[in-house]
């Protein structure tokens, strides 16, 4: 029989006879014994499908033991190569002083035995890894940033942690690389997530205007352009992620964020930004080739991500590999077309 919370998790998917992190039969009796079914007695007798909380993909048979784990990594031309995207289930693309942006990349069913290179925390990670409750792995961070990710609960994992190298072909701080096999090993148990996002089938994307390219503008300095492929899905342009280890993601969400100050420099004398990874917004859900304009509401930075049309309508995110981008409200922009 399936407990109250369980159901719970099922209404929160949309999806009857999904349950993350729990592999569920249809009620009824055991054997003459008392014993339980088998699994091919479970797969006739109408065994539930598990999915992924952070892709509403079908999962593997046993979802990790340990709690999803994200990796802060450079997204600057000094990075280069990114090594590991291909395995992450999710990214969220932040911005950071400069004018730049960092990825928060979420890995829970592959763990790479190298990833990188990672960088450090800011406060704007709270909001980010808050409503997964996972670990953060990030080289270090600044006194602000440490505090307010500590007075959240998260766990964090800075160098000197299980996994952690330092690539000799690489200049310092980019070479500071993450093992999460390693890592993983010595973490503690932790349940299945809520799903990150409010997943639905790809029958259910109501996108109609044309999509081909998308560029997502974060500062003067900083644009991520995408263009679709039909069959592969969506390409990051100008990657600097090692051939054949980029992130390809089925969508790409936009939200409309407020950046306020931080409240402290970076070592070069820039004002730090911290992204309100809450309250509400614009967004744009590109899949297929096509865009959704919708809004975005997020109850508190450990809140669960909803997003409606203008008129109030749900909206679910086509299960598949998601690439979500904060875009400053101020001195950010969206634009897209053939």
């Amino acid at each position: 029989m399936l407990k109250s919370d369980s159901l719970g998790v099922l209404r929160r998917l949309g999806i009857l006879g999904i349950v993350p992190g729990l592999m569920l039969t249809a009620c009824g009796g055991g054997d003459d014994e008392g014993g339980g079914s088998t699994d091919e007695d479970s797969r006739d007798s109408g065994t539930l499908t598990q999915v992924s909380p952070l892709t509403g993909l079908e999962a593997p048979d046993r979802f990790p033991t340990h709690p999803v784990i994200v990796v802060k990594i450079d997204n600057t031309s000094s990075a280069d190569s990114q090594l590991g995207l291909d395995k992450a289930e999710l990214v969220v693309e932040e911005l950071v002083e400069g004018g730049s942006t960092r990825l928060a990349s979420f890995f829970w069913t592959e763990t790479p035995d190298e990833v990188g290179p990672v960088r450090s925390m800011r406060s704007t990670d709270v909001g980010i890894v808050g409503p997964v409750n996972g670990v953060l792995v990030a080289s270090g961070g600044a006194p602000t940033a440490i505090k307010d990710i500590q007075d959240a609960d998260i766990e964090t994992f800075t160098e000197g942690a299980p996994g952690y190298s330092r690539d000799s072909g690489r200049t310092a701080p980019y070479n500071l690389m993450m093992d999460l096999e390693k890592l993983a090993g010595t973490l503690k148990e932790a349940d299945p997530p809520d799903p990150y996002l409010p997943f639905g089938g790809a029958d259910d994307f109501a996108g109609t205007k044309r999509a081909d390219s998308v560029a997502v503008e974060f500062s003067a300095g900083q644009t991520t352009r995408w263009s679709y492929e039909k069959g592969t899905g969506w390409v990051r342009k100008g990657s600097i992620a090692a051939q054949g280890e980029d992130f390809v993601p089925d969508n790409i969400l936009t939200l409309e964020v407020k950046v306020g100050d931080a409240g402290y420099l970076d070592p070069a004398g820039n004002p730090v930004p911290e992204t309100k990874f809450f309250g509400k917004g614009k967004a744009v859900l590109f899949h297929d080739g096509k865009a959704l304009p919708c809004e975005w509401s997020k109850d508190g930075a450990d809140g669960q991500l909803e997003l409606a049309t203008t008129d109030g309508k749900p909206v679910t995110v086509p299960a598949g590999h998601t690439w979500i981008e904060l875009v400053p409200k101020k001195g950010g922009s969206v634009s897209y077309g053939r």
